[in-house]
């Protein structure tokens, strides 16, 4: 198909007297919308109780399987950025950035449809599929292209678009969230639990309403602070609400399609030959010290290259540290400390937590960018992997402190802990363009930058994988700890079957560690505040790997770099020469 050509590059070419300064606005917008993504973890609690509304339903999608929908959007971004790369170079930033609005909004209408009609693979395919292609065009669409007008600062360049990515949160927590409370219907409350005979069969819950058998889920005090509007406790019939999810992809959908598309319109290019007024390039001798190379480096060339390789492990393994925890950063704040603390810890508080993780990853993006404009790339990763390593560590000894003595300063030891490393973690984003720049030159960064990002995309299924396999693995052990502690007699009049049914109960979600937790022997330690141990170990060895990996990283040989116009001219010389003289040129 053929693409207009108001669309292309050579037709948004800026003319004498543009400002470089419309350009990081249009690319911040475009971030803004596709960062949304990092606010996922605010549709998991709707997503998981289509059916139940106030709480899971036998019918109702898992958690393990509605997380990775994220994970799809995150692969699909590294792909299509990868292939995409070459293609932006070609067409330029503008019909990149259409084609990303196309994407990203349309994915969400698709998921819209899925959640409607309780299909899954629906929802994969428009949000993690279609949307994750909008995510990876609208990622890449600004970074060459502010790369080349901010030669004189590429740090804080990218760090400017990609500020925009790690805030995205920042905005859509809160909207996703007041969407969600819009379209909210609450479903029939049918009165406390102490009022209604339950049935259980199956491992799913009814009571008997106008003489027939209806399915319904039980509110415990427990279950409260994890409802999308809290209620009273007691009975609720399934299927009778409306959790608001499909509504708010809708809407969603339709918002990010109209942005996108308005800043993708501003997008312009420098034309050859132009820097900034005053600014001259680096001596040779700094450029050395900073390990910033004066050549270019083909884009096919690049991946014959250990440094290229060297730079995807990095950002790999940053990744995956950051975002398996930013996958589930509610939910985790909610586990943690909702049972130990639960009159600060409650589902706006964690809501809360969410934005605040935003804030930190947008703030880190530009500070930690602009900052390696100054002491260098290498060794701003090297601060994120040190740093990075010591905090994860922290993040188990907190859990269990707060286990042991439920005290306000280990939330905000853990508070403080996490904020610094999801600053990093967006750093590590915003500083690999222009680290990429450094290392193989600015001609085909673009390009570079986009097959990098498959580390990305290795990243997402990383780490949400060890996150939920881990937190998943520890519940069961959890709850097949917990369930022999507890009286036989206590837990058949709570759940309705005896504990030779407990499988059946705990896949129906009928039982759950809170609530045999609300039936256990007085003095019983809560184990949930530590589910996160062991992936929190795992993710510091991986920083441990990725700084060896920084530390060992010198500057390309110079038999990868492409040949500059002074020697294709030397060459063409010594040919002419050496036919003149009647003798092989060499």
């Amino acid at each position: 198909m053929a693409i207009p050509r108001f669309l292309l590059k050579e037709s948004i070419v800026a003319r004498e007297g543009f400002s470089r300064w419309w350009v990081p606005p249009a690319s911040i917008a475009i971030h803004l919308c596709i960062g949304s993504v990092y606010a996922w973890s605010i549709f998991n609690p709707a997503l998981i109780r289509e059916f139940g509304v106030v709480a899971p339903a036998p019918g109702d999608w898992s958690l393990g399987s509605v997380v990775w929908i994220f994970s799809v959007a995150i692969v699909f971004l590294g792909l299509c950025a990868a292939l995409a790369g070459k293609w932006l170079e070609e067409v330029g930033p503008r019909c990149v950035g259409v084609t990303a609005a196309f994407c990203w909004g349309g994915g969400f209408v698709v998921g819209s449809i899925g959640i409607v009609t309780h299909q899954l693979w629906l929802v994969y395919l428009g949000y993690g599929v279609i949307g994750g292609c909008g995510l990876g065009l609208g990622y890449v669409s600004p970074v060459s292209t502010l790369i080349r007008w901010f030669p004189d600062r590429r740090g804080m360049a990218t760090g400017m678009a990609i500020m925009g990515f790690g805030g995205g949160a920042m905005i859509g927590a809160p909207l996703i969230d007041w969407l969600l409370h819009l379209y909210y219907v609450a479903p029939t409350y049918l009165g406390p639990a102490a009022d209604v005979a339950l049935t259980t069969q199956g491992g799913a819950q009814f009571a008997d309403v106008n003489g027939t058998a209806t399915e319904v889920v039980l509110v415990t005090a427990a279950d409260v602070p994890r409802m999308i509007v809290p209620g009273p406790e007691g009975v609720y019939v399934v299927g009778t609400g409306n959790t608001g999810a499909a509504m708010t992809f809708l809407t969603l959908g339709i918002g990010y399609f109209v942005v996108m598309m308005v800043a993708s319109f501003i997008y312009r290019v420098p034309r050859e030959g132009w820097k900034p007024a005053g600014w001259a390039p680096p001596s040779e001798a700094e450029s050395s010290r900073r390990m910033i190379t004066s050549g270019n480096v083909h884009i096919d060339q690049a991946l014959k290259t250990p440094q290229f390789w060297q730079l995807w492990v990095m950002l790999c393994f940053n990744v995956t540290a950051g975002i398996g925890v930013i996958g589930v950063a509610k939910t985790m704040m909610t586990e943690i400390f909702g049972s130990t603390l639960p009159g600060i810890v409650d589902g706006a508080f964690a809501a809360t937590y969410v934005l605040m993780i935003s804030v930190f990853n947008m703030c880190g993006r530009f500070f930690w960018a602009s900052i390696s404009d100054y002491i260098g790339r290498k060794n701003t990763y090297h601060c994120f992997f040190v740093l990075g390593t010591i905090l994860y560590l922290s993040i188990p000894f907190t859990a269990q402190a707060v286990s042991a003595n439920p005290a306000v300063m280990w939330l905000v030891m853990f508070y403080a802990a996490t904020m610094v490393i999801f600053t990093m973690y967006g750093g590590g984003f915003a500083t690999i363009p222009a680290y990429l720049a450094d290392v193989f030159g600015t001609k085909y960064v673009g390009g570079i930058h986009g097959r990098l990002l498959t580390a990305w995309s290795a990243a997402g299924v990383l780490g949400p994988f060890a996150i939920t396999y881990l937190r998943e693995m520890s519940i069961n052990n959890a709850i097949q700890n917990l369930a022999p502690k507890v009286d036989p007699a206590a837990f058949q009049e709570r759940f309705g079957a005896g504990l030779d049914q407990l499988d059946q109960l705990v896949a129906a979600n009928t039982v759950t560690v809170g609530r045999l937790l609300e039936i256990a022997p007085a003095g019983t330690v809560d184990p949930t505040p530590s589910l996160y141990n062991t992936t929190m170990y795992c993710m510091a060895g991986l920083l441990v790997i990725a700084f060896f990996a920084n530390l060992f990283l010198k500057p390309v040989k110079p038999h990868h770099f492409m040949e500059t116009e002074p020697e294709r001219e030397e060459e063409r010389h010594q040919a002419d020469v050496a036919s003149v003289r009647g003798a092989p040129a060499e």
